[in-house]
């Protein structure tokens, strides 16, 4: 992939390379608060927070769990912490899916400015 990028750079005029560093790729914190922007920042708001209060839960019931008396509501708090903590790790793994995909559409979005690059220059604009 390297040797690709290095030809494409070659290719490039100077404007050209200008024009694609600007649309490089951000650093991992633009790219985390990035996800609560746009049309479906919402949907971010609310499994970010769902995730938090889940997370919260989990805490409590560990702490419960450590704490009973008897072996039954252990066991009850114990799977409930189980539970929360599970659904953290799905709202935590579609908050990285998500963040996947928006680099991926970033990704297409620099190839078609690639392309439209290489067309205007074959037709002379």
């Amino acid at each position: 992939m390297n040797k690709t990028d290095d030809l494409i750079k070659q290719t490039l005029s100077a404007e050209d390379r200008d024009l694609l560093a600007r649309h490089g790729e951000p650093g991992y914190f633009s790219q985390a608060f990035g996800l609560f922007r746009g049309s479906l920042g919402w949907v971010v708001w609310v499994a970010y927070l769902c995730g938090i209060v889940a997370f919260a839960g989990f805490g409590v019931s560990l702490w419960r769990s450590w704490h009973a008396t008897e072996a039954l509501a252990a066991v009850q708090w114990g799977v409930l912490a189980i539970v929360l903590f599970q659904f953290t790790m799905i709202m935590k793994s579609f908050l990285g899916s998500h963040m996947e995909a928006n680099r991926m559409l970033r990704e297409l979005k620099r190839v078609e400015l690639q392309l439209a690059l290489l067309r205007q220059d074959q037709t002379g604009i």
